[in-house]
């Protein structure tokens, strides 16, 4: 079993996720308004929430990161998800970051999406990332340009048009 990484902001703490996360998981998941850019833009019920928690450890396990739960420090409150995610097929290794709907507004996409990519670029070496973001999430697209993400192209990919924005890693650049 790999041992996921904790990560603590000024805010926020990056965690791994586990059973208790359910509850908050799934009603994030359900919630038609977050998920109206993901995937097929409809709400999981509690079975799947359970499905994808499972898939996040799982990918931990098989490349070596992954995604955390965001919990509020002050509150002990789960936040959303934020991590990396590279299945097979995947144009690159994604940053991705969901946050449930009453803590949007708060910078918490951008503070934990920092936290994940410098974790990423420094421990896990990781040379570029990517984020996939359908064209109309304008919020997504905010917080990839403030984690220094710029748009690269247009594509087609799982029956949808999406916009990718990537970052190379700036170490990797010094390397050269």
């Amino acid at each position: 079993m790999i041992n996921i990484p904790v990560i603590h902001t000024t805010r926020l703490l990056l965690r791994p996720f586990c059973a208790s996360d359910l509850d908050a998981f799934a009603k994030m998941n359900a919630d038609s308004q977050v998920v109206t850019f993901l995937g097929n833009g409809q709400p999981v019920d509690r079975k799947e929430s359970w499905r994808i928690l499972a898939w996040f450890l799982g990918h931990w396990e098989l490349r070596g990161f992954g995604s955390w739960a965001v919990e509020e420090i002050a509150t002990k409150s789960f936040v959303g998800r934020v991590g990396l995610f590279y299945p097979e097929g995947w144009p690159g290794i994604e940053l991705r970051y969901v946050l449930a709907r009453q803590f949007w507004g708060r910078g918490y996409a951008v503070e934990a999406g920092e936290a994940a990519m410098t974790y990423a670029f420094e421990a896990f070496k990781i040379p570029r990332l990517i984020s996939l973001i359908h064209p109309d999430n304008r919020a997504s697209i905010r917080v990839a340009q403030k984690l220094g993400e710029r748009f690269e192209r247009e594509i087609e990919f799982n029956g949808r048009t999406i916009l990718v924005y990537g970052r190379d890693n700036p170490a990797a650049k010094e390397q050269l």
